[in-house]
Parts: C-alpha cells; structure tokens; sequence
C-alpha cells in the first residue's frame, strides 16, 4: 500500500487559520461507511446520530505550551525547541530547529538563563534528548516562556489560546490537541448527555505522531512514534456496560479511537490501564470497539487519512474529502468536522 494512494487536492485557502467565533457552528460532513452515502450537515446536529445508550468517548489531554524560544550561551540565533514527550523527571524528547547547530552537550538558555536545557543525545528520527535546568516549578516556568504548538500549516496568530484546548481539557501533557473535540461546547455536551448519551473520558498525550509525516513510499515501513495514555476505572466499567447492553461506542478523534483500539480486546471489551501505544491502523484493520468516529479533515498522505480510511475504505473516505473540496469545508485543525458512521 503506497503512501501516494492517500493523497488529495486541497486548495491552500481551505485550510482555517483560526477557530470560529462559536465551536460549535463548525459544519458535519455525514459519512456512511458502508455506502458512501452524504449528508451536509451543522455540528450542532451532530446529537441527532447518538442514541440513548450509546457512549461518547473523549480524550481529556491538555495541550501545554510547549514550543521553546532560545540560544545557545554567547549566540544571539534563536534555537527553536519543541517538547515532545517528558522521558524522565526534567528530561524531555524534543524536536529543535536548527537541529544542525544543536548538538550533544549543548546547552540552550531561555528567558536569560530562567531555564536551561543541555543535550544528551541525538534521538531516533534527529529528535534531541535534553535535561533542563531551574530553579522553581517546571510547568510555571512553562507558561511564562513557552507558546502554543500551533501546527505549521497555521500562520495566523492565535489570540486566545484556549481555543487550541478542548472545553473539557484536563490532563496536562500534550504538544498538539486532540482537534476532534475542539468542535464541543459544554451546552451541547450537557444536551447529549440529557438524552441518555453517556460521555466517557480517555488520555492520550500527542506527541510526535502528529508531526511526523509518512516519508516511506510503502506504508507499512512507516514506524509510529509511542505516546502515553491512561484509563480509569469508571472509564472502562462505562465503555464496558454500554457494549453489553448493545449501545454504540463513538469515539471523538483519532487519538481516541487509537487509545481504545490498543486497549480493547477481540471482544470490544476494556480495562482500566495506562502505558504507551506506537499502534498504526491503515486499511485492512478491523476495528473491534469503536462504531462511529467523529473527526475532523487531515492532510494528504497522513497516518491520520489513513485511519480514518480504514474506518471505511480508501475510495469511498476520498470520495468524501473530495466532495468536501467541492462544498468549500474547512480543513485541518480549525476547520470542519465529519462524522463516520
């Protein structure tokens, strides 16, 4: 399976820059995964396609500001670092740009020496390993240096960053959001849950999956990048019961459904549990616990198209991003949501 054969035309001005006013007024393209039946919809209808009984599965990860602006001691070029994933106490997986002039042992400040970061070493796909160094509390210090990890396809600045968390965020660990969710208000999430809908809520902190492009001409050469994730026990006795008395599982993104898909055994059934999942699902999987996927519009030739193809199939989820080109949906992060049922 090639890589080229999850590739699409997406005109640059269909890519959303910023989030609407209201989350909710997002647009919902209907797929029927067997058929390839559409139906145009508003987000906000999107309660219509959840019964009672079913359950809504969310991943409550927290973005954390994690894209670092630095030097190296006694140079005045800045040294971009973006926190990956948290390895051990203060020592981190990062991504750093220029990666040529940041080399083992060397040593980053930020804010004038607030913090510090030295390099190990050199990780797997040129991320680099590094120990900061500081005095107080890591995540305030964070927050005072750090920005929002806007994905590169996003130029425009974001004047409130809470629009880049879901309403629901809690858990604090990721370097993107779960951009799936972002389309949830806490009024519509009161609605469905009104009508009988449970709502369950997953972890799993993005890290660099999302930032990874598939290089390989063949996809199943593509290595997918650990990230961790975490179950709790009313999260597993929920998805548990709502299986066995027939209701629906919808899980809210593709972090969520990659969770539940490594949890989950042949039965569709879940244990409270955490650890760290590199799972990569592209078409020939079988699902064995989610029903319906809510999600938002990916990049060509992305892990992200390729799951979602093989929640249907390849020709028919193209046939939708190509449909969606037409109707002039927006694409991306802040864009339109579908929904896979």
């Amino acid at each position: 399976m090639k890589r080229q054969d999850f590739d699409f035309y997406l005109p640059e001005e269909l890519i959303a820059q910023s989030p609407l006013k209201n989350r909710a007024d997002s647009r919902l393209l209907v797929l029927d995964r067997v058929s390839g039946e559409i139906k145009h919809k508003k987000f906000t209808d999107i309660i219509d396609y959840l019964n009672p009984g079913d359950c809504l599965v969310l991943n409550d990860t927290r973005v954390i500001p994690a894209r670092l602006f630095g030097n190296r001691i006694g140079k005045e070029e800045i040294i971009e670092i973006l926190l990956i994933k948290r390895l051990e106490d203060d020592t981190w997986e990062t991504l750093v740009r220029p990666g040529k002039k940041v080399k083992p042992n060397t040593i980053v400040e930020f804010g004038k020496g607030i913090l510090n970061g030295q390099v190990l070493s050199i990780g797997e796909g040129g991320t680099r390993i590094i120990k900061f160094s500081y005095s107080g509390i890591f995540e305030e210090i964070l927050d005072k240096l750090g920005e929002m990890p806007l994905p590169p396809y996003i130029t425009e600045t974001l004047e409130d960053k809470e629009r880049y968390q879901t309403v629901y965020s809690k858990n604090k660990g990721s370097a993107a959001a779960p951009t799936a969710g972002l389309h949830f208000t806490k009024d519509l999430l009161e609605k469905i849950e009104e009508k009988g809908i449970n709502i369950a809520y997953i972890t799993l902190h993005v890290g660099l999956g999302t930032f990874r492009p598939v290089k390989v001409d063949n996809i199943l050469e593509h290595h997918m990048h650990s990230e961790y994730y975490n179950i709790s026990q009313d999260t597993a006795e929920t998805i548990n019961r709502t299986k066995v008395n027939g209701g629906k599982i919808i899980s809210v993104g593709t972090t969520t459904t990659r969770t539940l898909e490594t949890v989950s055994d042949e039965n569709g059934c879940i244990l409270a549990c955490s650890g760290w999942t590199d799972i990569f699902i592209y078409p020939g999987y079988k699902f064995k616990i989610v029903d319906k996927l809510i999600t938002n519009f990916h990049l060509p030739e992305s892990t992200l198209l390729m799951l979602v193809s093989a929640f249907s199939t390849r020709e028919i989820v193209l046939n939708a991003y190509n449909e969606a080109v037409k109707e002039r949906y927006r694409f991306f992060s802040f864009g339109d949501a579908m929904l896979i049922k």
